[in-house]
């Protein structure tokens, strides 16, 4: 029993590009990503796909699954604002249940 390997797309030269853009277009949209330049690589991805693609991008460089969240609020804090911090004895504050005795 023999399995397929899924075909490996094919790579287009920017003067294929240049002559046959309605088809690259055409295939991206039905087929899927198309690769354009052999020395410096281009890809053409529908709209659509782009926009899913880079806002999932977006969500995982501002959270990134492996790094612990504590260590994501110090390095993304806003830089340059100097916060106030209240003394927390001033002015004093009263203490809840300080008065709640055990039976």
């Amino acid at each position: 029993m023999t399995t397929q390997q899924p075909e490996t797309p094919r790579t287009w030269t920017v003067a294929e590009a240049k002559a046959k853009l309605s088809e690259i277009l055409r295939l991206a949209e039905e087929e899927g990503p198309q690769r354009i330049g052999l020395r410096k690589s281009f890809v053409v991805v529908p709209e659509r796909e782009w926009q899913v693609r880079t806002h999932d991008l977006e969500w995982r460089r501002r959270v990134p699954e492996e790094m612990p969240m504590g260590r994501w609020l110090v390095e993304n804090m806003p830089r340059g604002v100097n916060l106030e911090l209240p003394d927390r004895r001033d002015p004093p504050r009263e203490i809840p249940f300080s008065d709640w005795e055990e039976e």
